[in-house]
């Protein structure tokens, strides 16, 4: 999504620090620039000059001026006000000091939120809650069974509402089902409208003060750029929103939504949407999304992702493995899988700093390599597995056969073993390094 604001500030910032020393007039350019690629991401024109002119004041004073290394104080300085602009700090889910808590999703139609709360009862599971959906859309055709098949597929408890039945009703029913069922927090599935009217926040204000929900979270598609921001000040104005929720993150909208909401409404970004997967909810950071804007990596969401995919005890089996170079084909696959947990191969080199923007751009990993993958060493026996020299060319046709790919395939992924082998045994380190070599591109 920040792809073209990262390409533009990168190139601003080469010029910046290829200057020995900095002086108004290029610090003023520089800045200049910046402004231009904050307005072409689709960034309000209000928080983009009100930045701008912050950044340009500390860049003119004493700590760019009298630096050993101007360019990367600038640097410092806009990675420090875009994270402010964003919200300095993630803001996470107040559900209360009891023991029970309630989330009321609102917005308008087709920005998200049935899947959202998919998203987020499976998120609030991890997090330890025991989550309960409720669906409240008695309008949309088939809301309701839409929720209740997303809840059935995460195993995840849902209220049986009906369309008969009206929105304060299955709100105050569900939570005294909620409390029978042993469930801390209730997540309301409101329903929408193509565009904003009183009729529609008539019913959420009468919802909002029948459930007095915990939060009340706006979902908001970031495909709609500015119009997500003013969305979220229509609500906020009715509402008083304790948040937001931006989905469809990872599309090809120009990212200003992000950048702009908390500076315009005041209301804090809490979570953003990326991908179809029910996994795809992320917590905000605005100091993580800065710092991926400037091309220096988010390696703490990495190491979050890793330590969710990673099962500890299997993670020291495997490092064991790979110090007495006993990796086989069936540990390879193993770890296959768990780099499919933590998303896109792209998206996690992205999260690396000083990964080079082009290479990534031109970077062509086709995720259905992963399948094939598994499909071939699934299609060997596990004798074939351990012992990988056994595997002539009778039993690559049969292994080839089984899996419904070639004996060039089984081919390749023997030789990408095999190499992987070879780094093993020259580093025998494990780690990411060794992970690195041991993916198949």
């Amino acid at each position: 999504m920040f792809e073209n604001l990262s390409d533009r500030l990168d190139s601003v910032f080469k010029k910046l620090k290829g200057h020995g020393t900095l002086n108004e007039k290029n610090i003023e350019e520089g800045l200049k620039q910046v402004r231009m690629a904050l307005l072409e991401a689709d960034v309000n024109y209000k928080v983009a000059k009100n930045v701008i002119s912050d950044i340009k004041t500390r860049a003119l004073g004493q700590e760019v001026m009298e630096s050993l290394t101007p360019g990367q104080q600038v640097i410092k300085i806009v990675y420090d006000e875009f994270t402010r602009m964003m919200g300095s700090k993630h803001q996470a889910l107040d559900l209360g000091t009891g023991s029970s808590g309630s989330i009321m999703l609102v917005g308008l139609q087709g920005s998200g939120k049935t899947t959202t709360a998919g998203k987020l009862g499976l998120y609030l599971r991890k997090q330890g809650r025991t989550p309960f959906l409720v669906p409240v859309d008695v309008y949309r055709p088939a809301a309701i069974d839409q929720l209740k098949k997303i809840g059935t597929q995460l195993d995840l408890p849902v209220f049986d509402s009906t369309p008969d039945m009206k929105p304060l009703k299955i709100c105050q029913d569900a939570q005294i089902a909620a409390r029978e069922q042993g469930c801390d927090t209730l997540v309301y599935d409101t329903a929408g409208r193509l565009h904003m009217d009183d009729t529609l926040m008539a019913e959420l204000e009468t919802l909002k003060k029948g459930v007095s929900p915990s939060e009340i979270l706006l979902v908001a598609d970031a495909m709609t750029g500015q119009d997500a921001v003013n969305i979220a000040g229509s609500f906020d104005q009715r509402l008083d929103l304790t948040g937001v929720v931006l989905t469809k993150m990872d599309g090809d909208a120009r990212g200003g939504a992000a950048l702009s909401i908390k500076a315009v409404t005041g209301k804090p970004l809490k979570f953003i949407g990326v991908g179809e997967k029910f996994t795809g909810l992320e917590p905000f950071h605005p100091d993580r999304m800065a710092s991926k804007i400037l091309g220096m990596g988010d390696t703490l969401s990495f190491i979050e992702r890793a330590q969710e995919a990673v099962d500890e005890k299997e993670a020291k089996t495997l490092e064991k493995k790979l110090r007495q170079n006993a990796f086989t084909l069936e540990d390879f696959r193993d770890q296959m899988k768990t780099v499919r947990k933590m998303g896109s191969v792209k998206d996690i080199l992205g999260m690396l700093p000083g990964m080079n923007k082009k290479q990534l751009k031109g970077l062509n990993i086709d995720e259905k390599e992963f399948v094939k993958i598994e499909a071939i060493i699934n299609s060997m026996t596990p004798e074939e597995r351990e012992k990988y020299a056994i595997i002539k060319a009778s039993r690559k046709k049969r292994i080839a056969f089984g899996s419904g790919t070639t004996v060039q395939d089984v081919n390749k992924l023997l030789k990408s073993y095999t190499q992987s082998m070879k780094m093993i045994k020259k580093f025998n380190k494990g780690g990411m390094r060794s992970l690195k070599n041991m993916l198949p591109f």
